[in-house]
């Protein structure tokens, strides 16, 4: 007779969740249900990127934590395991962001988003220079909207680490006036290969450049404009 083939228990993970991961998943805790006898830390995380996207921006930067232990990707959760999901503590993780009213310090924001793993560490510089086309530009003005340009750009410096895995970015931005040949903006790209921390880069000035309220304001010899409404 044929061997029958072994039957599969599935497995059923109780899920704890924290701060900011429980605002976004609207419970403290869920239950997920694994048609396998095993599951490891990584399915687990691609479930839960699947089931809730509200986490998924979040989720590279989350820690797993298995009977009150941190344990890594590889790690197998057993069907009476304790698990919790961590998310980055106050004072800790997220990605550095910030307004500044002062001059920019990228050799800071480099050191500061530089890691062992990085084989490339890539960053921009945005400056301000003295045409506009035809028109001559002699300073430029910066106003934002404070808290919500710092959390866009949380936000958007998030959706890049999650869009490619094992970046690290970080964003600054000045406002107030601003001289010619003055830097208004830093985003510094760290990432295990070239290519990524480029992509990631594009994607971060392509995304400020949309998103985030920040208005810039070109001082003319003959008067001012605020960029992209010509008034």
């Amino acid at each position: 007779m044929p061997r029958q083939a072994r039957a599969c228990n599935p497995v059923r993970i109780h899920l704890r969740l924290f701060a900011v991961c429980r605002e976004r998943a609207g419970s403290d805790h869920i239950d997920l249900d694994f048609d396998q006898s095993t599951v490891d830390v990584q399915t687990l995380k691609e479930n839960l990127s699947t089931q809730l996207p509200a986490l998924r921006s979040i989720l590279p930067s989350v820690r797993v934590a298995v009977n009150q232990r941190f344990v890594d990707e590889a790690h197998e959760i057993g069907p009476d395991d304790e698990v919790a999901l961590i998310p980055p503590v106050s004072g800790g993780a997220g990605p550095p962001v910030a307004l500044r009213d002062r001059t920019l310090d990228l050799a800071d924001l480099q050191k500061r988003v530089r890691g062992a793993e990085a084989g490339a560490v890539l960053s921009f510089q945005g400056t301000v220079r003295n045409r506009t086309g035809e028109h001559a530009v002699t300073h430029l003005e910066y106003e934002a909207y404070v808290e919500m340009a710092e959390a866009y750009l949380g936000r958007i410096a998030e959706e890049a680490e999650s869009r490619w895995p094992g970046a690290r970015v970080g964003i600054e931005h000045r406002i107030g006036r601003l001289a010619v040949g003055e830097v208004s903006v830093i985003i510094v790209v760290a990432h295990p290969h070239r290519a990524e921390a480029f992509e990631a880069c594009r994607y971060l000035i392509e995304c400020l450049k949309q998103d985030v309220p920040i208005w810039k304001k070109e001082i003319r010899p003959d008067g001012g404009v605020w960029v992209g409404v010509g008034s």
